[in-house]
């Protein structure tokens, strides 16, 4: 009796159901987009799913333990200053890409994606694999969140200017109603509703991701309706893959190697190298909707491909420290007791 084989993965390519929901959304978008009324349902629909969506981030951080992870506060400026400074800076330096590798609007995408902040669950999950500081990425990826509800739409408005659908008083303004007032409501409630959430996990992890389906729906049907598609060619898409591979490539050894120059051991290395690094989908596809109006499409392109980027390449990188034996000088100096005086 011959034994059936089966064809399996590799274990470090992460095929993530999700990220194939999101190409299935882009092409439904492509082939059915939303006109007319249905565009008005879909758009309002969005709005209220990007609500939910940030109310339930304020509802799960915990502000005890947000104000306990400060006392690591040169783990988190590190990272914030990666992911605000350091990534802005490499996305300003792609102005020199145009025209001849990416045209203005994806590189409107490209910087825009530079100045999203970093996640948080898959900064913890490779954090974990890799045998590093999970506390403190755990802590790191939701300062960064809450920083970027603040400092994104203002560097957006900063560096991005009118490329970017026209910034005003007006999409700050609602970038406040719709991200940061539900969120401080999550956090005021949290009291009440946190057990609720805690028991509920799954639910809620499908209501996560269904909001950001239904924001890459409507950003992509607008797109379709506009007729900007047009404009991007498979020569321009593998030149912009190009160019996220070697902005990836440099943060990645930049977080590893510079994080070691400033004297972090490697637990704490291994957390900044994996959110100083990253980019967050679900914080940028909301904030894009409502500063790119109908060019959202092109606009969330570049964080789109990244952020499968990231989690490929992130994934090999953990399971190679996973199985990394720990050197002596990188491990976290100990204070040995101080010996007592003889009787």
């Amino acid at each position: 009796m011959t034994r059936r084989r089966t064809l399996t993965l590799p274990s470090w390519l992460p095929v993530d159901a999700y990220i194939l929901a999101l190409v299935g959304t882009v092409v439904l978008a492509a082939l059915l987009p939303a006109r007319g009324t249905a565009a008005e349902v879909a758009g309002g629909a969005s709005t209220g799913a990007v609500a939910l969506l940030f109310f339930l981030y304020g509802a799960r951080l915990s502000t005890a333990e947000a104000l306990d992870g400060l006392k690591h506060w040169r783990l988190h400026l590190t990272v914030l200053a990666c992911t605000f400074l350091v990534f802005p800076v490499l996305g300003l330096a792609s102005k020199g890409l145009v025209p001849y590798v990416l045209t203005p609007e994806l590189q409107a995408g490209f910087l825009f994606l530079c100045l999203v902040p970093s996640t948080i669950q898959s900064s913890i999950a490779f954090t974990s694999i890799a045998r590093g500081n999970v506390p403190a990425a755990i802590c790191a990826g939701s300062f960064s969140s809450l920083t970027g509800i603040f400092l994104t739409p203002l560097l957006a408005a900063l560096l991005l200017g009118s490329t970017g659908g026209g910034f005003s008083a007006d999409s700050l303004l609602k970038i406040v109603v719709q991200l940061l007032v539900p969120f401080l409501a999550g956090q005021f409630l949290r009291r009440w509703v946190g057990g609720f959430l805690t028991r509920h996990k799954k639910v809620l992890g499908l209501v996560d991701r269904g909001s950001i389906l239904l924001v890459v729906y409507t950003a992509f049907s607008e797109g379709m309706v506009a007729g900007i598609w047009s404009q991007v060619t498979p020569a321009r898409l593998g030149a912009l893959l190009a160019a996220e591979a070697v902005l990836l490539a440099v943060m990645l050894a930049l977080t590893w190697y510079g994080a070691r120059r400033l004297g972090f051991d490697r637990e704490d290395r291994i957390a900044i190298q994996f959110a100083g690094s990253k980019k967050s989908l679900a914080a940028g596809l909301p904030m894009a909707s409502v500063l790119f109006g109908a060019h959202a499409s092109l606009a969330v392109l570049p964080l789109m491909l990244f952020h499968q980027m990231q989690l490929m390449v992130c994934a090999v990188i953990a399971k190679r420290r996973s199985r990394e034996p720990e050197r002596p000088e990188e491990r976290p100096q100990r204070r040995e007791p101080a010996p007592t005086a003889a009787p």
